[in-house]
This record gives structure tokens, sequence and C-alpha cells, in this order.
């Protein structure tokens, strides 16, 4: 069975904001990262355990093309990402927001 995908609401936002700072520099690159961040989450639906683990469920990808990393908690059939993040930022407390 495939896992569902759920966001976290920060991380929903995070990658809304990435998506319209790329649109603003050139129209369509939002779109494009848009995508990437897509691609990569079907990736890890397909392969959750090959992601190395951060700490406890907790595991990352790193996008390719965009500077950014994915960090998400793989529970049963539920992959829930908790950020999207710059990787010149520190993530957003993932670890207190994986509770809320």
């Amino acid at each position: 069975m495939t896992p569902r995908i759920r966001f976290r609401k920060r991380a929903k936002v995070e990658v809304l904001e990435a998506r319209d700072w790329y649109d603003a520099r050139s129209p369509g690159l939002g779109l494009e990262f848009a995508r990437t961040v897509d691609a990569t989450l079907a990736l890890v639906q397909r392969m959750p355990d090959a992601f190395k683990p951060l700490r406890g469920d907790v595991r990352q990808v790193v996008l390719r093309r965009f500077p950014y990393t994915i960090l998400f908690a793989y529970q049963k059939n539920e992959i829930v990402v908790l950020t999207v993040h710059h990787d010149r930022q520190a993530p957003t407390r993932w670890h207190k927001a994986r509770d809320a």
C-alpha cells in the first residue's frame, strides 16, 4: 500500500512561499520548483525507507536542482512533511512541530 502524504501547515506555507519567490524571479520557475517537490515526494512514497533517519522516524531528502531539503516523518502508512526549507536556513522547529 502506498503511504499517503500529509503536510504540516507550516511546510505547506514554506512550499508556497518558495514557489512564489522563484516565480517572481523568473516566470515558470515557481512551477518547476513545485513539480520538483512533487516528484521528490513521489520518490519518497515509493521508497520511504531509502532515506537516512535523522532522529527517530524523521528523515530527510534533498531536492535536485533547488537548494531545499524536505524533512518528513514516516509512520506506518503515512508520510508527514514537517518542513521544506532552504539549505542556508535552519529548519523551522520541526522537532516541536511534529506533534502539532
